[in-house]
């Protein structure tokens, strides 16, 4: 009876003793070798005698050909296994110390995977890192935030494997070390792209039929979009981001693992995302598309503080005597020996700058004149700006151009084009803005004869031989007497050609497909700029030039020669009479293009605010608008009235 009972108490004793042994060793060998079918992971072979606790510390390399799954739920299950079994752990590598070491070598499930793994990886360099593609930010966050986990919960991270094998322990040892010195330079904002990143991913898989069809994922993934919603806001930079922008990343990875394993058709996934990138890139061209019209309704509209200034002005005018309405020097206006300037425009302040710019870099400006011409809406505000703010020694004129009553539409074929209801109708008929083409045409600017007498130079200035035309959109850098001294060599006019860009070429501007075009013109031609522009008078007059303007206005009736504006126009009438000037002469380009060269714009005589980016609107260029408000006194009581700053 006695040895029954001892028999029956050693039996139990040995069945705990196999359970407290073959229970670990099963439950490890399953949670580290157990990898579904769809897992993307290779892991590191690993010494006999290392703890299970040390398992969450060796690099996973992602293959190359299976797309990478995340690495945060493969390494949480080790932690379990050492927070549960760390006694058992213990016993069990202690028998199999004791073990045969070749009967373990042959039937050890470990050293079957490790084997395999080395026949796989023979192509592999062994001192390789973790393998993460340069240029993609949101793989890098992924290998940054696991390493970053992994060392804090193991403080062991840095330490070597003890040395049983030589073959693992060779291989295994130099795999620590490169990780950690080579890690990758992650972009700032990578993490604000990673959850990014997330959001295109949730909403693809909220698309899909097989994610669809389970409505607690659908939940789940619809709060996690939330938190990250939230987490992001307008954040542009990791640094903006709240403090819990990490554990909601890892969230939302978790749970985009969960919608990958249930998701397996490749190819809807995909289209879909085929599907967001062209949807985006429609996007970003009707986005383009607005941009550009309201950049053009910007640059027609006149600000507040534009609209307020001429008002004062003119009020200001009216109340002086006619006495006080005069401007000093007026003898000097018809002196072909100074220095004459022709300014036509209705922005008063745009022409103070001209002619304070003009003046501040002449030598002496005593000898120069300002022949300013303006409408009769402006005509006040224009004089009275000058009478109280006079431009030193220099002599100014200003005029209207309705005081010119030789210029009707009787002379002038364009005058009687501007005043068609065709015309009118072009630019005040209510239609759609993208249903125009020629948006750029559409400004009403057009309508103007102001843009147009450039063309009547000698007819405005009758006793004149040369005259130097400026914009109302340049500044004067230099002193700008050496060009009336040019040598124009026969020719008309002096410009600068601009055909260093293919777009600045005839064709560009002039209807190639009209015969008329086609017979008289080279497409490939320079094209060059109104802005800076010298006027040989006498030759004019010699070549009979306004004529040639004419005849060409009349054949344009109907705008089949070229589109509105007076560049068309000036590229034929004074075809082959330019004189090219060098360019640093006049530099354009910085109301349309913030790369202008800044040492082209620091050596330039002239720079030319071309374009809709006008430096007194609000959309102007803002590393351009110093050379502009340099030239204006803003403590000025007007325009302090009308609230106008730099």
């Amino acid at each position: 009876m006695k040895v029954g009972l001892l028999r029956w108490k050693t039996m139990v004793i040995l069945v705990l003793m196999l359970i407290t042994v073959l229970s670990p060793i099963f439950l490890y060998t399953d949670t580290r070798f157990s990898i579904p079918s769809s897992s993307s992971f290779i892991l590191d072979p690993i010494p006999d005698n290392t703890s299970i606790h040390q398992v969450s510390t060796f690099a996973v390399r992602p293959l190359n050909v299976l797309p990478q799954e995340s690495l945060t739920v493969l390494k949480q299950e080790p932690g379990i296994i050492n927070a549960n079994n760390s006694e058992s752990s213990r016993k069990t590598r202690q028998l199999t110390e004791e073990d045969n070491h070749e009967e373990a070598k042959d039937e050890n499930p470990i050293r079957q995977v490790i084997e395999e793994e080395k026949v796989e990886s023979k192509a592999v360099d062994k001192d390789e890192p973790l393998e993460v593609e340069k240029n993609d930010p949101v793989e890098q966050e992924k290998v940054i935030l696991t390493t970053t986990t992994t060392k804090k919960e193991d403080p062991k991270f840095e330490q070597k494997p003890a040395k049983t094998s030589k073959k693992v322990s060779s291989r295994e040892a130099p795999k620590v070390k490169p990780e950690k010195q080579n890690a990758p330079t992650v972009p700032v904002d990578a993490r604000v792209r990673h959850l990014k990143d997330q959001l295109i991913r949730a909403k693809v898989y909220l698309s899909l039929a097989s994610t669809r069809n389970n409505p607690h994922f659908i939940r789940e993934l619809r709060l996690r979009m939330k938190d990250v919603q939230r987490v992001i806001g307008d954040s542009t930079k990791d640094s903006e981001l709240p403090r819990n922008a990490v554990e909601k990343l890892k969230a939302m990875e978790e749970t985009l693992v969960k919608g990958r394993q249930m998701q397996d058709d490749c190819s809807a996934v995909v289209k879909k995302l085929r599907a967001i990138i062209h949807s985006t890139e429609e996007q970003l061209r009707v986005h383009k598309k607005q941009a550009l019209f309201l950049t053009h309704l910007t640059a027609k509209t006149l600000p507040k503080g534009l609209h307020c200034l001429p008002l004062r002005l003119t009020t200001e005018y009216f109340t002086l005597n006619t006495s006080e309405r005069q401007f000093p020097n007026q003898e000097k206006l018809e002196d072909p020996r100074l220095y004459h300037y022709a300014l036509f425009s209705d922005n008063v302040l745009a022409a103070a700058v001209v002619v304070n710019s003009t003046v501040s870099n002449a030598k002496d400006s005593s000898d120069h004149v300002f022949h300013v011409v303006t409408d009769r809406l402006n005509y006040a505000a224009m004089r009275m700006w000058f009478l109280i703010n006079p431009p030193g020694k220099a002599t100014i004129q200003v005029q209207h151009v309705e005081e010119f009553t030789w210029l009707n539409a009787s002379y002038s074929p364009v005058l009687k084009q501007l005043n068609s209801p065709s015309m009118i109708d072009y630019y005040f008929k209510n239609r759609r803005a993208d249903s125009d083409p020629n948006m750029k045409f559409r400004n009403p600017k057009y309508l103007s004869i102001m843009n147009h007498l450039r063309f009547y130079m000698p007819e405005i200035f009758p006793k004149l031989n040369k005259v130097l035309f400026l914009d109302d959109d340049v500044v004067v850098q230099k002193d700008l007497t050496r060009i009336w001294s040019l040598d124009l060599k026969g020719k008309v006019i002096g410009v600068v050609e601009t055909c260093g860009e293919s777009f600045h070429r005839f064709d560009r501007y002039l209807n190639f497909s009209n015969p008329l075009i086609s017979k008289n013109f080279d497409p490939r031609a320079c094209g060059w700029a109104f802005g800076m522009n010298v006027f040989d008078l006498e030759e004019w007059r010699r070549q009979n030039i306004t004529e040639v303007y004419h005849s060409w206005q009349n054949l344009n009736h109907d705008r089949q020669l070229w589109k509105l504006g007076t560049l068309p126009p000036g590229l034929i009438t004074f075809w082959k009479r330019t004189f090219p000037l060098d360019r640093s002469w006049h530099v354009l380009g910085l109301g349309y293009n913030p790369n202008v060269s800044q040492k082209d714009i620091e050596r330039a005589a002239v720079v030319h605010y071309n374009g809709n980016l006008k430096p007194w609107l609000e959309i102007g260029i803002p590393k351009f608008k110093t050379y502009w408000t340099k030239y204006i006194n803003y403590d000025q009581l007007y325009l302090r009235e009308c609230n106008l700053s730099p």
